[in-house]
């Protein structure tokens, strides 16, 4: 059985994600998330069937040993074909100042380093042939000065990884992509401390709302399909127009 391993698959765009990609008989899910274990078992019921299973697994991608455990469960179910980095996490927005050292390591240490030890976990098993689908956000490219640089670093820096690796596993069939999501209507902006920025500032973008996980989700899927087969080492927007 194919395996797609979906990090921060629980919530949010990892959620619609999720959906997307679930119900593909002979293609089994492994859901990472941190703590809310009420809703991981609910989206496994929702979206289980027996030709298509779907396991929710306890996961901070910032401990390497959680790391394992997530991809050990993906080997319990088949050989894995895919893997969507989605797990990040975002501090209240503050100016650069006000940013201290425990809170890049916080940023760095999930947004940067778990992606990249999730990265490494996936193609030592994907041997000839698997796709990655790194979230990085439009905050790589502007910056979010006064709001979270350190978010946009660390998604910068994701950005390179997808650049990076994607050259170099190009050669055993593997192809590495990356989705810019600009403002998303989702609980992450609770997180900043701004849980109305999606509906504030979404008339103002060039489509007039802001996206939706959905949106999302179906480039994600887009990119894990044989459609897109010719498409590595990048990373595209999806932000309606932003």
């Amino acid at each position: 059985m194919e395996v797609c391993v979906v990090t921060g698959g629980t919530r949010g765009i990892g959620a619609a994600i999720a959906r997307e990609l679930a119900g593909v008989p002979g293609r089994a899910l492994v859901l990472g998330y941190r703590r809310d274990h009420g809703r991981a078992r609910a989206i496994e019921a929702e979206l289980h069937r027996p030709d298509s299973p779907v396991r929710a697994v306890s996961c901070d991608v910032a401990d390497p040993n959680q790391v394992r455990a997530l991809f050990g469960v993906a080997d319990e179910l088949g050989g894995l074909t895919g893997l969507v980095n989605n797990a990040a996490v975002l501090e209240r927005q503050a100016g650069f100042g006000e940013i201290t050292p425990e809170r890049w390591a916080r940023i760095l240490g999930v947004d940067v380093i778990g992606l990249a030890e999730c990265c490494r976990a996936a193609i030592a098993r994907m041997g000839e042939g698997g796709v990655i689908v790194n979230l990085s956000s439009r905050a790589a490219v502007l910056g979010a000065p006064g709001e979270y640089v350190d978010y946009a670093a660390a998604k910068a820096a994701v950005d390179t990884i997808t650049r990076g690796l994607g050259l170099e596993v190009a050669p055993r069939g593997i192809r590495v992509v990356g989705v810019r999501p600009g403002v998303i209507d989702t609980e992450i902006h609770a997180s900043g401390g701004d849980p109305d920025r999606a509906r504030r500032v979404g008339p103002s973008l060039p489509l007039g709302r802001a996206g939706t996980p959905e949106d999302v989700a179906r480039a994600v899927a887009w990119l894990l399909s044989p459609a897109a087969a010719y498409v590595t080492a990048t990373t595209i927007d999806v932000s309606g127009g932003r």
